[in-house]
C-alpha cells in the first residue's frame, strides 16, 4: 500500500510539473508566474549612485538610415536590465528583417510607414489571387502571386511591441524620416541567452563599431554576417531547393548597405488601401465592438500596436499642466509577454510632474522635446541624487523606488516617453490627490516632521484634486525663473 501511494504521488507531482512547464511557454503571459517577472543579472553588483542623462555612444551609418546605440555597459542600463537604441529610416528606406534575444517596445517619434511581425505558425492571411483564365494557362501552382502575414501601418505616437525571437521589418513610405526609440528588456525571462541585446539579421550584414567610437573613426569597418552566413552554401542550397548562386546571395557576404537599405521605385507589397485618414479612436471603438471571443485574443490575431500620442487618449489631463497617457497589458494584451509598459507625457511650461516613485518597475525616460529640471532622490543621502536639466535626445534611468520629480523650464512644452520594466507598472505620488500623505492621519504627519497640525493639513490638501501633473503656482514660477 505504501509503495502504491508513493508511486501515485510521484505521478501526480510529475504531471503537475509537466503542466506547469507547458503553461509557462504559452504566449501572452498565460500561465507565467507573476513574480519575479524579470531575471536580475548580477543584482548584487548593481550600483545606482551615479545616475546620468546620456546620449547614444555609437552611431552606425547605413545606406538609407542610421542606427544609434546607448552603451549597454553603462551601469544604469545594466541595473535596469535594458538596452536602448534609436533608429532613423530615410524615405524609401527598409529596415531589414531581424530578431533579437529580448522583447522590445518601440515608440515612433516621427514619421509613418508599414511594418510586419512574422509569428511562426500563424497563417499568411494576405493573399493575392490570379485571374481564372491565368489558372488555366499556367496551372494551379500559379494560383497565388503572393501571400504573407499581416502588414500594419504605423505613425507618430505609436507603440509597437515585438516579442523576443520574432522577426520584424519596417519600411518608410512617407516623405519625412521615420525616427523610433527602442528599449529591449534584456532581463526578461524570455531572454535565455545572456544579459546583452543581441540582434540577429535575416538579411544584409550588420556594421559594428566598438562602444564609445563613432562609425569610421577606427579607419576599419567591422561587420557581422546574417544568420545564413554560418551555414555551408551547399547545405543552404539543398535546404531551400535553390541554386548555389542564390544560396550565396542569402548569405549577403558582399552586401555593404547595412541594416537599412534603399528600395528603388518603392516597396511593392500586398496591403489594404487606406481609404481615409488613420483614426485611432474609431479603430479602437470598432475593435471593442467586435468583442473578444477567444480567437480575437489568440497570438496570431493579437494587436501589437497602439497609439499613445493622441491627446484624446490621455488618462490624466490638466489644461494648465499637461496630459499623460499610460499603456499597459490591460489595454494592450501582448504587453503581458513583453513584460513592459509605457508612459507618454506632456508638461506645460512651469508645470510640475508630482514627486513620486515607481512601485514595481524601473523607468527609462527619453526626452522627446523641450527641457526640464529633473531630480531623482534615493536612500543613501539626503540631497537629490540627480539634479540636472535634461534636454531632447537624452535618456535617464530612474531606478525602482527612487523618488523623482520634474519641472518644465523651456518656452515650449516638455514631452517625454518612459518605458517601464513591468507590464502593469504602478506609481505612488507624494503630493496631490491619491498621495501617500492623503492616506496618513494628520497626527502622524505632524509628529513625523515636527510641524503644526495646520501645516500637516496644508501638506495633505493644498494641491486639492490635482493628480500627477500640477499646474504652476506663483511661487513655482518664481523658482523656475
Amino acid at each position: 500500500m505504501a509503495t502504491f501511494m508513493a508511486t501515485f504521488l510521484s505521478c501526480v507531482l510529475c504531471a503537475h510539473l509537466l503542466c506547469h512547464g507547458s503553461l509557462a511557454q504559452l504566449p501572452m503571459g498565460q500561465g507565467q508566474q507573476p513574480y519575479p517577472a524579470r531575471r536580475l543579472w548580477e543584482q548584487s553588483e548593481c550600483r545606482v549612485e551615479r545616475l546620468q542623462a546620456v546620449e547614444p555612444s555609437r552611431r552606425v551609418q547605413c545606406e538609407a538610415g542610421v542606427m544609434e546605440y546607448w552603451d549597454q555597459n553603462d551601469e544604469q542600463f545594466q541595473c535596469a536590465g535594458v538596452a536602448p537604441f534609436r533608429t532613423t529610416i530615410q524615405p524609401g528606406g527598409l529596415l531589414l528583417p531581424y530578431f533579437s534575444n529580448s522583447p522590445r517596445l518601440i515608440y515612433v517619434v516621427q514619421g509613418s510607414g508599414i511594418s510586419g511581425l512574422v509569428i511562426p505558425g500563424c497563417p499568411e492571411t494576405y493573399q493575392s489571387f490570379q485571374q481564372f483564365h491565368q489558372l488555366e494557362e499556367r496551372g494551379p501552382e500559379q494560383r497565388f502571386r503572393d501571400q504573407h502575414q499581416r502588414i500594419h501601418h504605423f505613425r507618430q505616437g505609436d507603440i509597437v511591441a515585438e516579442p523576443a525571437g520574432m522577426a520584424a521589418w519596417f519600411y518608410n513610405h512617407g516623405d519625412t524620416p521615420v525616427v523610433t526609440i527602442t528599449v529591449a528588456d534584456t532581463s526578461s525571462h524570455a531572454n535565455q541567452l545572456d544579459p546583452r541585446l543581441r540582434m540577429f539579421q535575416l538579411a544584409g550584414q550588420q556594421r559594428r563599431e566598438p562602444y564609445g567610437r563613432q562609425a569610421g573613426a577606427s579607419g576599419e569597418e567591422e561587420t557581422s554576417g546574417n544568420i545564413f552566413s554560418g551555414f555551408d552554401v551547399e547545405m543552404l542550397a539543398e535546404a531551400f531547393g535553390v541554386s548555389r548562386e542564390t544560396a550565396m546571395k542569402l548569405q549577403s557576404r558582399d552586401d555593404r548597405r547595412g541594416n537599412i537599405v534603399r528600395v528603388e521605385m518603392g516597396l511593392q507589397v500586398l496591403r489594404p488601401e487606406q481609404t481615409r485618414s488613420y483614426e485611432p479612436v474609431e479603430e479602437e471603438k470598432e475593435h471593442r465592438r467586435r468583442g473578444a471571443n477567444g480567437l480575437e485574443e489568440a497570438f496570431c490575431t493579437a494587436r501589437y500596436r497602439e497609439n499613445i500620442g493622441d491627446a484624446r487618449r490621455a488618462d490624466v489631463y490638466n489644461p494648465r499642466a499637461g496630459r499623460m497617457t499610460t499603456l499597459n497589458s490591460q489595454k494592450l494584451l501582448i504587453l503581458r509577454s513583453i513584460q513592459m509598459s509605457v508612459e507618454r507625457g506632456v508638461l506645460h511650461r512651469n508645470a510640475h510632474f508630482v514627486p513620486h516613485w515607481n512601485i514595481n518597475a524601473h523607468s527609462i525616460l527619453y526626452v522627446l522635446r523641450g527641457r526640464c529640471r529633473l531630480q531623482i532622490s534615493g536612500p543613501l543621502q539626503a540631497s537629490a541624487r540627480f539634479d540636472r536639466e535634461v534636454r531632447q535626445g537624452q535618456m535617464v534611468v530612474i531606478p525602482q523606488n527612487f523618488a523623482v520629480t520634474a519641472l518644465a523650464v523651456s518656452t515650449e512644452n516638455f514631452e517625454w516617453v518612459s518605458f517601464k520594466t513591468n507590464d502593469n507598472a504602478m506609481v505612488s505620488p507624494l503630493a496631490g490627490k491619491a498621495s501617500i500623505f492623503r492616506g496618513l492621519p494628520d497626527a502622524v504627519i505632524q509628529n513625523s516632521y515636527r510641524i503644526s497640525r495646520e501645516e500637516a493639513r496644508r501638506i495633505k490638501y493644498n494641491r486639492g484634486e490635482e493628480l500627477l501633473l500640477l499646474q504652476p503656482t506663483a511661487q513655482g514660477v518664481r523658482a523656475s525663473a
